[in-house]
C-alpha cells in the first residue's frame, strides 16, 4: 500500500465512484464529496456504451456482487455497428462478436442504473450536499477543502472528478481550458415495444448505427434493449428486496427510479437517437425550445430522409427530447505531479461522438486505483498515473473531436468519398477485416 491515509474525491460521477469502489475494496480511507443533495437529484436518462476498457475497469474496481449486478442490468441486443445512408441503405456493418469474458466485452447500460450500481455499498463514504469551492495547501502537506455550506475537510490526496466545469482543475491547472465546438445535438428516446419495433427497419433495432446524410448533419441511433417480459425484474436482474431510487445499500436495491416520466425510466427498452449539426444551422431560439419544438425542428431538418427516421423522431415522447451542446477540452502539456490530481471530464472532457468519454473516465479510475494501492510514495504514484493518462486521455479528446467534425462534415465531396470507401470495404471482406480490426 501507499502511505496515503486519507483520499478525497470531488464529484460522484461514473469515474469518481468507480475509483471510490476500487479504493474501498483495497481497504483505503476514502470520502466522496458530491454536490447533489440526494443520490437521485441529477440523474441522466440516456444509455451509455461501456467498451472493454470500461468493462475491465468496472470488473477490477467493483466487488464481485456489484460486478454481477452491473452485468444483470445491462441491455441485450447486438453490438454490430452499422453505417447507413439517410435512406437507410446499408453501406457496411462492422461485426463485433461477443467476447468470451464479459470484462472484455461491450455493454449497453442505463446511466441511472450504472450510478445506482456504483453508489451501492458506499453509504459511509459519500457526503451529499457538498458543493466544492476551493482548496488550500497546508504546511504539513495535507490539503484543506472548502465547501459552499461553510464546512471544510482535510485530505492527503485530492482527486478532482467534478466534470467538465471542474473547480479543482480551474484552481490547479488554470490554463487547461474547455471550449464549445460549435456543434449542437438533439437527443431523444424512442420506446421499443412490439408495436413500435414493427414500425422500424430491423437494422435500427439490431444495433448502433451512424446515419450519413449528404453533408452538414449527422444522425446516430443505438438500442437499449432489455428484452423484458417484466420490466422491473429485467432492469434489476434480481427479485426480492425493495427497488428504491438512490438507496445505496446492497445490490438487491438496484432498480427503478422514483422520478416519473419516460426520460428517467430505466426499466423499459428504447432506442436512443441523436441528431447533430453546426449551431448555425439551427434556429436562433434553439436553447429555449420545448421538447415538442425540438422534435419539430429536427423533423424539418431531416425532411426527405427515410420515413422510419421521421417516425422515430415523431413518436419519441417530447419530455425525453433534450438539447446537448458539444464541448471539448484543449490538450495541455505535462505538469509537476503533486497530491492533487484529476480524472475523467475534469481533465480530458471530450465530445460524445466516439462514445468513449465514460470509458476513458473508468480507465482513469482503474489506473489511478492500481497506482495508489501498489505501494510506494503516493505523489510518485500519481505522477505515473498522470503520465499514462495524458497520453491516452488527450488522444481520446483529439479522436473524439475528429469524430464530431466528421459527424457534421460540411463537404459533400468528403461525404461521397467516405460512403464510397465504406461500400468498397463491404465488398472486400479481407480489407474490411483489416480496416476495422
Amino acid at each position: 500500500m501507499t502511505t496515503t491515509k486519507d483520499i478525497a474525491i470531488i464529484g460522484g460521477g461514473i469515474g469518481g465512484l468507480c475509483l471510490a469502489q476500487g479504493l474501498v475494496k483495497a481497504g483505503l480511507k476514502v470520502t466522496v464529496y458530491e454536490r447533489d443533495r440526494t443520490p437521485s437529484d441529477r440523474l441522466q436518462g440516456y444509455r451509455v456504451h461501456i467498451d472493454p476498457n470500461g468493462a475491465r475497469a468496472l470488473h477490477d474496481c467493483l466487488p464481485p456482487e456489484l460486478w454481477q449486478a452491473f452485468l444483470d442490468t445491462t441491455g441485450h441486443g447486438g453490438q454490430d455497428f452499422g453505417f447507413l445512408t439517410e435512406q437507410l441503405k446499408t453501406l457496411t456493418v462492422i461485426r463485433n462478436p461477443k467476447a468470451a469474458d464479459p470484462a472484455d466485452d461491450h455493454h449497453s447500460v442505463s446511466r441511472i442504473t450504472l450510478r445506482q450500481v456504483l453508489l451501492s455499498g458506499l453509504d459511509e463514504h459519500v457526503r451529499f450536499g457538498k458543493t466544492y469551492e476551493r482548496y488550500e495547501r497546508l504546511p504539513d502537506g495535507r490539503t484543506r477543502l472548502f465547501f459552499a455550506d461553510g464546512t471544510s475537510a482535510t485530505a492527503d490526496i485530492v482527486v478532482g472528478a467534478d466534470g467538465g466545469n471542474s473547480r479543482v482543475r480551474q484552481q490547479y491547472l488554470p490554463h487547461a481550458r474547455r471550449v464549445d465546438t460549435g456543434i449542437v445535438t438533439v437527443a431523444g428516446k424512442y420506446p421499443l415495444t412490439p408495436e413500435t419495433r414493427a414500425l422500424l427497419a430491423p437494422r435500427l433495432v439490431d444495433g448502433p448505427n451512424s446515419i450519413i446524410p449528404p453533408k452538414g448533419m449527422g444522425f446516430f441511433t443505438a438500442p437499449h434493449d432489455l428484452d423484458d417480459d417484466s420490466p422491473t425484474t429485467r432492469a434489476t436482474g434480481m427479485t426480492g428486496g425493495p427497488h428504491v431510487a438512490g438507496v445505496t445499500g446492497g445490490p438487491h436495491r438496484i432498480g427503478v427510479t422514483e422520478q416519473e416520466g419516460v426520460l428517467m425510466d430505466n426499466t423499459s427498452s428504447y432506442l436512443l437517437w441523436a441528431f447533430g449539426a453546426a449551431a448555425g444551422r439551427f434556429p436562433a431560439d434553439l436553447a429555449s425550445m420545448t421538447g415538442e419544438r425540438l422534435k419539430a425542428t429536427v423533423t424539418g431538418m431531416i425532411r426527405g430522409w427515410h420515413r422510419d427516421l421521421l417516425t422515430m423522431v415523431d413518436l419519441s415522447p417530447a419530455e425525453a427530447v433534450t438539447l446537448l451542446p458539444i464541448r471539448t477540452s484543449i490538450p495541455i502539456g505535462p505538469w509537476q505531479p503533486g497530491p492533487i490530481t484529476l480524472l475523467g471530464d475534469a481533465i480530458h472532457s471530450m465530445t460524445p461522438m466516439a462514445g468513449i468519454g465514460a470509458n476513458t473516465a473508468l480507465r482513469d479510475a482503474r489506473l489511478l486505483c492500481a497506482e495508489l494501492t501498489g505501494g510506494g510514495d503516493p505523489v510518485e504514484a500519481i505522477g505515473r498515473y498522470e503520465e499514462r493518462m495524458r497520453e491516452y486521455g488527450f488522444a481520446a479528446v483529439r479522436g473524439s473531436l475528429r469524430a464530431a467534425r466528421q459527424f457534421v462534415g460540411e463537404s459533400r465531396a468528403a461525404r461521397i468519398g467516405f460512403k464510397t470507401f465504406l461500400r468498397g470495404v463491404e465488398r472486400i471482406p479481407p480489407l474490411k477485416a483489416k480496416v476495422f480490426s
